[in-house]
């Protein structure tokens, strides 16, 4: 499966190289692909996924495709990356227009947030926090935000096993640049929804 992926890696490489060098690195089971070390896709079991965005919203309406969901403790968790099919490489030109889009929105998300240098200056973030974070491998607000709430909230149950469910909204608020007591009721059922499925700690 590795050289799938760095196949696809390469491709992604060729066809995407208008927009700037890109590079790649392992991540979170796949590998992220950047420009200017602004991550905007990521490569998996063979797939390329571009980041989600409002310019996307258009051609995703017409040509729906899946998220990249990744497994962890023997549960899928989405990220917000969506993958590029058959017909979408067939298309370098429209291929190539998305990825920009992507790229363009992670820019732009990274310099609203400029002024954040650890994880601790977001929000919700407190000190024993960031350091939970970085003894599971989340240094960066980036690897935060790409991993998402859910698989960052697990990560930290390795460690530390009985976590509750308002350390999953602090997780989701610090990513969406907010209070927790400010998430959307909507974002909030979901999150409390998954937290609920969760299956029982062995006493081992």
């Amino acid at each position: 499966m590795r050289n799938i992926s760095y196949k696809r890696i390469y491709q992604s490489q060729e066809y995407l190289s208008p927009l700037g060098t890109v590079r790649y690195r392992a991540l979170f089971g796949g590998y992220s692909l950047s420009i200017d070390n602004t991550v905007f896709a990521m490569v998996a079991e063979g797939d390329l996924y571009l980041r989600v965005c409002e310019q996307s919203a258009p051609y995703r309406v017409n040509h729906p495709t899946s998220l990249l969901t990744l497994q962890k403790r023997g549960r899928p968790v989405l990220l917000n990356y969506y993958r590029v099919d058959d017909a979408l490489w067939g298309d370098r030109k429209t291929l190539l227009h998305l990825s920009s889009f992507s790229l363009q929105a992670a820019q732009q998300e990274k310099v609203r947030r400029g002024g954040v240098k650890r994880l601790k200056d977001l929000p919700n973030i407190t000190f024993h926090l960031e350091m939970l974070l970085m003894e599971v491998g989340i240094r960066t607000e980036e690897e935060l935000r790409t991993l998402g709430a859910e698989l960052a909230w697990l990560k930290i149950r390795e460690k530390k096993r009985y976590l509750s469910v308002r350390l999953l909204y602090a997780l989701e608020g610090a990513i969406a640049g907010m209070h927790e007591a400010r998430l959307g009721v909507q974002r909030r059922q979901q999150l409390t929804d998954w937290f609920n499925k969760l299956p029982e700690l062995s006493n081992d």
